[in-house]
């Protein structure tokens, strides 16, 4: 069985700041863990959860992956940037033009995130969170596809976009050029098998697709990393 995408986790240093204001933003549901982190759910109880694991490892550069939010129109798009605005977000330039429509803020840690403009296209029937939009190749695209067994929905001039059969949030990559990895990065994707999967199996599975491994894993989640060099962990569920 393949694992499947449990969670997009942040690692930061305001783990209850951030879920403050993602849970505002998103309208999404609070649950405290057991070591410190806190997690949002989406009121559906479908798709992916967001994390909020502690950390001092001090922000290195610009993240690797940021949230694309939707609008369903222009007066959306302006309550959702006010909303964020008032919770604690910032505008923040990245070289964004004008023309280009979308707003650009970050969350009260400093990570990235954008506010489409209605009418996009591509995030169309997607839900709120339209995509999480990541700089990578188009190879760790096709791997991204493999291990969570979700199609290619988009694969042209070495850009990249999966996302579950369900529908939902898609996972893009922009091509080349890729902005070098500084540290370790600050979001990842947290993967999970039911208790009674072969684990090994399945890590086995993910290094023939081309991840490696960071460490051993024991005694908790397995960490590793994809081809780009993105860190991730597969764990069972209790």
């Amino acid at each position: 069985m393949a694992s499947q995408l449990f969670a997009v986790c942040f690692n930061t240093g305001r783990p209850s700041d951030l879920a403050r204001f993602w849970s505002g933003v998103l309208g999404w549901e609070r649950a405290d863990g057991s070591d410190g982190d806190v997690s949002i759910l989406p009121p559906d109880a479908t798709g992916f959860r967001i994390r909020f694991l502690p950390s001092r490892e001090p922000r290195t550069g610009r993240n690797r992956a940021h949230f694309d939010l939707t609008s369903s129109s222009p007066e959306e798009q302006q309550e959702t940037v006010a909303r964020a605005l008032e919770l604690g977000a910032s505008h923040i330039d990245v070289g964004q033009l004008p023309e280009e429509g979308h707003v650009v803020l970050a969350d009260p840690d400093g990570n990235e995130f954008c506010v489409i403009a209605a009418g996009n296209k591509f995030l169309a029937g997607t839900g709120f969170i339209g995509a999480l939009a990541c700089d990578g190749t188009q190879e760790v695209g096709y791997f991204w596809s493999e291990a969570l067994r979700w199609p290619l929905v988009w694969d042209q001039d070495q850009e990249t976009a999966i996302q579950s059969p369900h529908g939902g949030t898609k996972i893009t990559w922009g091509g080349p050029p890729v902005a070098p990895k500084t540290g370790t990065n600050r979001l990842h994707l947290e993967l999970t098998l039911p208790a009674d999967a072969d684990r090994e199996a399945e890590i086995d599975r993910l290094l023939s697709l081309g991840a490696t491994h960071a460490d051993t894993g024991e005694g908790g989640p397995t960490l590793m990393l994809d081809p780009d060099g993105n860190e991730f962990s597969v764990r069972r569920l209790p």
